[in-house]
């Protein structure tokens, strides 16, 4: 169990630092920046390598909701799962103080502004409201587990999971950043929450409730639709 919950533990910093350093560091730089299609793909990127480098200690899940909806479709015990939760933020709020020592390094920093913080609202990229940011959340998350899960089961090609978890997480980002800044991960908004300004912690529960509930739905829909047996 020590090695899993630290396989988590760096799993998701290294999810946090890429995902949310690319946009906090990368994203916004005139001529040269990577724009919302470069966030995207490094929030894939971070899976996908993790899940090839450390998904075979832990199962790889660095997101409560994945953690959470992986014990309602029975593939995870479920007396593992608030250790998991803790371990996963661990990792993305140590991630979020190492982009915060990054970020304001650099010259004439006056702070991280939103510091690639989730919200709705006025902190929405668009501006979108709190009910399409909710409903975006559970929606994206549901899908997620259900990549997982179909990627994972029996009857999918063997080690190709970590290529569609990871793409699929892309895919995700590219429809809902401007939403939300897309979370669908309670441990990565919590971790840059804690050093955003704004209104980014009074915000949080939204990016906590909606994964959990999109997660579990995910899960109930795979069983629905598997036939593996898995």
């Amino acid at each position: 169990m020590r090695n899993k919950l630290l396989a988590e533990v760096v799993g998701t910093f290294w999810l946090v630092l890429g995902g949310c350093g690319s946009a906090v560091l990368a994203a916004g730089v005139a001529d040269v920046g990577i724009g919302w299609l470069g966030v995207s793909l490094a929030f894939g990127l971070t899976v996908l390598t993790m899940a090839y480098a450390v998904g075979h200690i832990s199962g790889g899940h660095f997101n409560p909701a994945v953690t959470l909806g992986l014990v309602v479709a029975g593939r995870h015990d479920a007396k593992d799962m608030v250790p998991y939760w803790v371990a996963q933020v661990v990792g993305a709020v140590l991630a979020a103080v190492v982009l915060y020592v990054i970020a304001t390094g650099a010259a004439g920093s006056t702070g991280v502004g939103g510091f690639a913080s989730n919200g709705y609202g006025d902190a929405s990229p668009q501006g979108f409201s709190m009910m399409a940011g909710l409903v975006t959340e559970i929606v994206m998350t549901a899908f997620f587990l259900i990549i997982i899960l179909g990627a994972t089961s029996k009857g999918a090609p063997a080690g190709f999971a970590p290529i569609a978890i990871g793409l699929g997480l892309t895919l995700i980002h590219l429809i809902s950043i401007p939403v939300t800044n897309t979370s669908v991960n309670p441990a990565r908004s919590t971790g840059v929450a804690l050093f955003a300004d704004g209104p980014a912690l009074g915000q949080l529960w939204l990016f906590w409730v909606a994964p959990l509930i999109g997660a579990a739905l995910g899960a109930i829909i795979w069983k629905a639709l598997s036939t593996t047996g898995d």
